[in-house]
């Protein structure tokens, strides 16, 4: 029979007999809500098998814990609303609880973190956050804090562990795709000065040079409103492009509506792709080539380092955990076909 240090079957042990995680262990063992009927008599017939009596001085500590994670999002952002059904489900399987702490036009990230902290979040998920290098160290000083969708200022050692997709690689796949199907003049409608944005401008002017292609990146921002305003800057200039990358999903729709009532046809004119594959992506009547960031993952990936932490997991730094993105072809692309009338 495996033993722990003191000579008596552990949870540790309760959950490899059971085939399940130490925290749905906990779960099912408390009667708390989460694991399944079965699940729960699975790990009471492992425990009565092991002989598993709980630790009462450690279930007296671990009735003070909340095990709750904090997680910031968008509202009106749909892939971190993606991003939070992946990462209920994977804390679920960890034996955790989510609170959600939107951030919206009038309540910044900053008072959204704090009312997660005041809430006795055990740690936070933070879903494409704007705070800076140090306010970052800071929050991750007070609680284990993980960051999702965007690259970390910390420098090696120091700040929270990192999720992300490869925004460059990403970036990459869409101008690759773009190239071979005959267009040589694209424009990126960027998402702004933020770390997101600027992987993902970067990524679009490396490959545009890359493939030997005119690449031009238009300022916006991260909404449909931003690409309505680019679109019709680019109609008003006279729109030489046949390509607009967008920066997100979001301003591709933006995009999609100013050109299609100008009376551009897309994709016969100009491709438009998006990024984030969100499910507006996906409606039939939009149907946008996008990337794909992999939510699952990615969620999987955020619980599993922030419980590490908090269950004393052995391990010195900041992890940087980067997935592959995929770029998912719909009906807004195409090869161009004839010049585009402006307004």
């Amino acid at each position: 029979m495996p033993q722990g240090p003191t000579g008596r079957p552990t949870i540790t042990d309760v959950a490899a007999r059971a085939g399940i995680s130490k925290g749905m262990v906990s779960l099912a063992l408390r009667g708390a809500p989460g694991p399944s009927a079965e699940t729960t008599a699975r790990v009471l017939r492992a425990a009565e098998e092991l002989g598993y009596r709980p630790n009462r001085a450690a279930s007296s500590l671990a009735l003070r814990r909340t095990r709750l994670l904090g997680v910031t999002l968008t509202v009106r952002n749909a892939f971190h609303a993606e991003l939070v059904e992946e990462l209920q489900s994977a804390a679920e399987d960890s034996g955790y609880e989510l609170v959600l702490a939107p951030v919206t036009r009038t309540r910044g990230e900053r008072a959204a973190v704090e009312t997660l902290l005041d809430s006795r979040c055990e740690a936070l998920l933070l879903l494409g956050p704007e705070a800076g290098a140090g306010e970052l160290r800071d929050w991750d000083a007070r609680v284990p804090t993980v960051v999702l969708g965007r690259r970390s200022r910390s420098g090696p050692g120091g700040g929270p562990d990192v999720v992300r997709a490869s925004d460059e690689r990403g970036l990459r796949l869409v101008v690759e795709h773009l190239v071979a199907l005959g267009h040589r003049d694209l424009v990126h409608v960027s998402g702004g000065s933020g770390d997101i944005a600027a992987d993902r401008r970067a990524g679009f002017e490396a490959a545009a040079a890359e493939f030997g292609v005119r690449g031009r990146t238009l300022e916006a921002g991260f909404d449909e409103e931003d690409g309505v305003r680019a679109a019709h800057r680019l109609l008003a200039e006279g729109m030489s492009a046949t390509a607009v990358v967008a920066a997100n999903d979001r301003v591709a729709l933006g995009v999609l509506d100013a050109l299609l009532r100008a009376g551009t046809a897309v994709p016969q004119q100009v491709s438009v792709t998006g990024y984030d594959d969100s499910p507006l992506a996906r409606l039939g009547h939009v149907r946008l080539t996008s990337v794909g960031q992999d939510p699952a993952g990615q969620a999987r990936e955020a619980v599993r380092l922030a419980v590490e932490r908090l269950e004393g997991a052995d391990r010195e730094g900041r992890r940087d955990v980067v997935v592959e993105p995929h770029l998912v072809v719909r009906g807004t692309t195409a090869a161009p076909e004839g010049p585009v009338m402006s307004q």
